[in-house]
């Protein structure tokens, strides 16, 4: 993305997960409908709206968190309080406006990227299901058990039996 925005004449200053910070030279005008041509065989988007771009930041700040980070540097506090402080939002703001938005609340969204991290750990580890609900910071495997079910209709047993050719992952920008 970085290469594609600078061959445009764009000064990239940061390609993060779920976004590009880009420096337009004084008096020159950011042409949309380049970028989004440029964007859009590359699987991104452009987005103007403020909103969207927030919701878009805070699906990337979960995403850091529940793929990237290891439980053990995980912040003690809780979602709400990490998302807001993050943000630089109030959570009530923020959860309003991704309801809105996603059509599901951040919490069913935090869930379903939890329970897409324990669907990898169990298909490429050796880990037990209470080692992965470590790792996710459940307070118990049944707890983990509980919610992977909700989502998928499957226990974590049931998911590691399934034909391992068989491809039971969802895309991180398929979680809805």
């Amino acid at each position: 993305m970085r290469n594609e925005l600078e061959r445009m004449g764009l000064q990239v200053v940061n390609v993060a997960l779920g976004g590009a910070d880009v420096v337009l030279s004084p008096g020159t005008e950011l042409d949309a409908a380049a970028v989004h041509a440029t964007l859009d065989p590359l699987g991104f988007e452009l987005l103007e709206n403020p909103h969207d771009q927030l919701v878009e930041q805070l699906k990337a700040t979960v995403l850091e968190l529940i793929h990237y980070t290891p439980v053990e540097q995980w912040p003690v506090l809780n979602y709400s309080v990490y998302l807001s402080e993050r943000l630089g939002r109030d959570y009530h703001y923020l959860s309003q406006l991704f309801s809105a938005r996603e059509g599901l609340t951040v919490e069913k969204y935090i869930i379903r990227q939890k329970v897409e991290r324990a669907k990898e750990l169990l298909s490429y580890q050796d880990d037990s299901v209470a080692e992965i609900a470590r790792k996710l910071g459940y307070r118990s495997a049944a707890h983990l058990t509980n919610q992977f079910k909700q989502v998928t209709g499957m226990s974590p047993t049931e998911f590691q039996r399934l034909d391992p050719e068989h491809s039971h992952r969802t895309g991180l920008h398929e979680v809805a």
